[in-house]
């Protein structure tokens, strides 16, 4: 019988409760799926098959250890160079640079004179990060927010960390976020996501903040774009899956994040959406 290890992480030693939905349609295919922490030095990962990343949310504070993990994993998906190209949002001046429109970022490397905005509502987060730690949104016209601001950019810098800033799209609020869900390049579903960020960044014990979720409708613009974004990733790779979040700006709708590292795919909101894992995991093992 074939056997895939399913990637996750320490606090998750047998995966996130969404992703355990795979576990069943892999069964009825005659695959057996073990889940496996990426950094358990005791996991053989040649013994499998294949080796699927669902969950590993612990890699941002440690990213070279995992890049360096994923680059000697045989068979993995999404693969390694996928994976580091993704882990860095620093692509999303890639997808840019395709005329993919996406929210508008300002890097801020450590050592750098580029500041931060003087006036408005902005979103700071360093750019390898999951799960929103380390993400905050500040009122930059409010002396209070503006320096707690300041102290996070100081705090992102003395970790090494590249910052990004990006102004705050207040249609979050009214709309959400429309998560796109791509299986094997297929559109799947679609759910959205509500607000995230109420105000500057005070730390997280948790291993992700908490999201709202809900039931979500895309519209045939909105797949369009998705699948520039998914079509702009510089690889010939077609993902096994990848999540594209859209969110509705003044300028029109924009790519706030293109995820095929290792992204929520929601498959409780669409029932079908496990079972199509499963069979395009199945596809993979006989290709």
């Amino acid at each position: 019988m074939p056997t895939v290890a399913l990637v996750t992480c320490v606090a998750l030693p047998e995966l996130d409760p969404d992703e355990a939905r795979l576990l069943t349609p892999l069964r009825d295919r005659g695959i057996v799926a073990t889940p496996a922490v990426w950094n358990d030095q005791t996991v053989v990962w040649d013994a499998f098959d294949l080796t699927v990343i669902r969950c590993p949310w612990d890699y941002s504070e440690q990213r070279d250890h995992f890049l360096d993990w994923a680059h000697r994993v045989p068979r993995l998906c999404n693969s390694a160079e996928l994976v580091e190209w993704n882990t860095d949002k620093r692509y999303l001046a890639d997808l840019a640079a395709e005329g993919v429109p996406v929210v508008p970022t300002t890097w801020i490397p450590p050592g750098t004179d580029v500041g931060l905005p003087t006036h408005g509502e902005w979103v700071l987060k360093p750019s390898i990060g999951a799960g929103s730690r380390g993400a905050g949104r500040y009122r930059m016209d409010d002396t209070a927010q503006a320096q707690e601001a300041f102290d996070h950019l100081a705090r992102l810098h003395r970790s090494g960390a590249t910052a990004m800033a990006q102004p705050y799209i207040a249609g979050v609020d009214v709309s959400g976020e429309r998560a796109l869900i791509y299986i094997d390049g297929r559109y799947s579903h679609t759910i959205t996501k509500g607000p995230m960020l109420t105000g500057p960044y005070h730390g997280l014990d948790e291993l992700y903040k908490a999201e709202t979720i809900s039931d979500g409708r895309s519209s045939a613009a909105d797949r369009e774009l998705a699948k520039a974004a998914l079509t702009a990733i510089p690889t010939d790779e077609t993902p096994l899956y990848a999540r594209i979040d859209l969110v509705d700006s003044p300028n029109g709708t924009v790519v706030l994040e293109l995820e095929v590292a290792e992204p929520s795919l929601f498959f409780g909101w669409h029932p079908p959406a496990a079972a199509n894992m499963a069979e395009a995991i199945a596809r993979r093992l006989s290709g």
